[in-house]
């Protein structure tokens, strides 16, 4: 009896279904958070409704900085290629946001036309205005690293009134909206230029709840001595340490990232790998995308959930006849208390509050009469889409990206350094004499021998035991010198000879000078004895 009512009764509890990750995100927030934004006006204080390009564009970078702190020399060093509407110099160059991305064809795409294609994530750009769409626009162009990535770049951060007065839109609105957006956040200083306008200090200021996607990039750092250098980075660690107010210290890369020789090489190697890290930072966007827009859906979630208690809350104290605005201008002044009324009734973080005082000017500009109470069944659907379906596309998400592993960023400068005798740490370290005919280790040989006689071999081998007390003297862990016992021991015996004894030596010696030991033994470091036996 009534079959059809436990049928939809089970229909409701069975879990949602999705066969790609970012089919999962775009349907769970159509159907489960986007009711909830809407029924409280979500989008007239905070961000606007995300479009389905929003879930499946590829992953984007975000170049800000002081003008000629070389953001556009930056994309162009990494794509290896003028870019349409590309301009460099000392002044103010870069005047407009330049979305550079893959296409077939090279051209550019001004913003007013961007706006309207709805296979590009930028739709609700349109809200800034003509005098924003004006500076926009979208340089296409066929290259390698943007089948993988897109980049934006902006205009140089100016100083004083040029700031406020010359854009004709919100300036820091419009990055804010892009930080939302994007997967890195790139912050680049000139290291002459260290000071931090007031300007850029708001622009960092409204990148806020975006730490983690902030990378710092300490520009042109080839132009001054070491001595000075070090003063140059305690200073803007210094200078951000004020701005961005989290308590880890933000990742700062240093180098000279241009295709120009060096003009003081003395910290060439410390600019490789900077270089290099900065790379593999880039290149893992792709992979961890998924997990990015999975990541920007559950803060976005949390905050409409609190603004919802918040609109509800306003709505309840208002009165149903008389002294509405008065009211209200009550209720906007005391809004800190209705906030830590919330915080105490549905147990939730300070931290997921939206900024009390922007949050007090956008209430003043609306009608209270129009907020809605408290509906329970929407919030319930979004509890469920945090308690449970986003736990299912995270397991999706590791499914994804253990059937993509090799998914980077590819071409432009990053194959520069990927093989080769220019690869990092190429003939260093474990990899010194990669290239020789000679044993490497054989030069310091005779040295090694003298030790290893004096420890009583028999049958030309010395025990583990004899191997440990000269190996101790080292002063390196336990851990590191089992380490190198197990990749000196070529043939596994539990002995070593002369030839194993000064490789263990070498191997000590890499780890002393601070190199990384190899996860397994070089084919140009086994013993000359023992590769005949390979």
């Amino acid at each position: 009896m009534f079959s059809w009512v436990s049928k939809d009764a089970r229909r409701r509890k069975e879990p949602e279904l999705f066969r790609t990750v970012s089919e999962g995100l775009k349907q769970l927030y159509a159907t489960k958070l986007l009711p909830l934004e809407e029924y409280y006006r979500f989008h007239d204080f905070h961000s606007p409704a995300l479009e389905p390009a929003d879930w499946e564009n590829k992953p984007m970078v975000l170049l800000v900085g002081q003008y000629s702190t070389g953001k556009t020399t930056f994309i162009r060093h990494l794509i290896e290629q003028d870019f349409p509407g590309m301009r460099i110099g000392p002044e103010p160059t870069t005047d407009s946001f330049i979305a550079v991305m893959g296409g077939e064809t090279e051209g550019v795409v001004p913003g007013n036309a961007l706006v309207v294609d709805p296979r590009r994530p930028f739709r609700k750009l349109n809200s800034f205005g003509n005098a924003f769409l004006n500076r926009f626009m979208c340089a296409q162009l066929p290259n390698p690293v943007l089948d993988s990535i897109s980049i934006i770049d902006t205009p140089g951060i100016l100083s004083g009134e040029k700031q406020r007065i010359s854009r004709g839109y919100d300036f820091a609105a419009v990055l804010e909206w892009f930080a939302e957006r994007v997967d890195r956040i790139i912050l680049l200083f000139d290291a002459h230029k260290l000071d931090i306008s007031d300007e850029f200090s708001e622009v960092i200021k409204a990148l806020k709840n975006h730490e983690d996607k902030i990378r710092v990039v300490l520009n042109k750092a080839d132009q001054i001595e070491t001595q000075q250098l070090m003063r140059v980075y305690g200073a803007l660690m210094w200078s951000l340490g004020k701005i961005i107010n989290t308590p880890e210290v933000v990742r700062v890369y240093i180098g000279s990232f241009w295709s120009q020789p060096l003009l003081i090489p003395e910290n060439r190697k410390l600019f490789e790998a900077e270089e290099q890290d900065l790379f593999k930072d880039i290149q893992s966007l792709p992979r961890n995308a998924a997990l990015r827009k999975l990541n920007d859906l559950i803060k976005r979630a949390r905050l409409a959930k609190v603004h919802a208690y918040i609109i509800s809350s306003l709505k309840k104290e208002m009165p149903n006849v008389f002294g509405k605005e008065s009211r209200k201008k009550e209720l906007v002044n005391n809004l800190g208390e209705i906030y830590l009324k919330i915080e105490r009734e549905h147990q939730i973080s300070p931290g997921d509050f939206p900024n009390l005082r922007k949050m007090q000017e956008l209430l003043l500009s609306q009608d209270f009469s129009k907020f809605q109470l408290l509906k329970p069944k929407l919030l319930d659907a979004v509890d469920d889409m945090l308690a449970n379906d986003i736990a299912r596309l995270m397991v999706m998400v590791r499914q994804e990206e253990s059937q993509m592993p090799t998914q980077a960023v590819k071409g432009g400068a990053f194959e520069g350094t990927m093989n080769g005798p220019f690869g990092h740490g190429y003939g260093e370290g474990a990899g010194e004499g990669i290239d020789d005919i000679e044993w490497v280790v054989g030069k310091d040989k005779p040295s090694y021998d003298e030790i290893f006689y004096t420890l009583s071999p028999v049958n030309g081998k010395i025990t583990g035991a004899s191997a440990k007390k000269e190996m101790v003297k080292s002063k390196l862990p336990n851990t590191v010198l089992g380490k190198i016992w197990k990749l000196a021991d070529v043939d596994k015996d539990g002995f070593l000879d002369d030839e194993e004894f000064a490789l263990a030596n070498h191997l000590i010696k890499v780890k002393l000078e601070g190199h990384e030991l190899p996860a397994e033994l070089p084919p140009h470091l086994v013993p000359p004895s023992k590769r005949r036996h390979e």
